[in-house]
């Protein structure tokens, strides 16, 4: 004898799981953030993918004198390119590396007055 209530429930699950997948993936699209909560910094990153080198580019956020900040690090094709770090509104605040090999931004050492909050976008 068939259980059709067996074959119903598997018939069914696959289509259920099908349609939170597609409801999960439709509002990731879109979501209001892409990837960070300021418009501005959004914009930048979205230039620099176009200009940054095609391996180990980055942009961090930071916490630096009470304020977020992003590092956009160019990656590995220029050996001597700065790193610049931005506010939140766009402001640049300086460079870090390059030639001389700059650790300082507003008179500080960078690194160690920053606290790393995380990747906000990565290649």
């Amino acid at each position: 004898m068939i259980n059709f209530g067996s074959m119903l429930r598997f018939l069914l699950y696959p289509r259920g799981i099908f349609i939170l997948f597609m409801a999960f993936g439709f509002l990731s699209a879109f979501q209001c953030h892409k990837y960070t909560h300021s418009q501005c910094i959004n914009s930048k990153i979205a230039s620099f993918q176009d200009e940054c080198c095609e391996e180990g580019a980055s942009v961090q956020e930071y916490t630096f004198s009470q304020e977020t900040v992003f590092v956009f690090n160019p990656g590995f094709c220029g050996g001597d390119a700065p790193s610049y770090v931005i506010t939140s509104q766009c402001d640049t605040l300086g460079f870090l590396g390059g030639l001389i090999g700059n650790t300082q931004i507003n008179g500080q050492d960078f690194y160690a007055n920053a606290t790393l909050v995380g990747e906000v976008w990565g290649n």
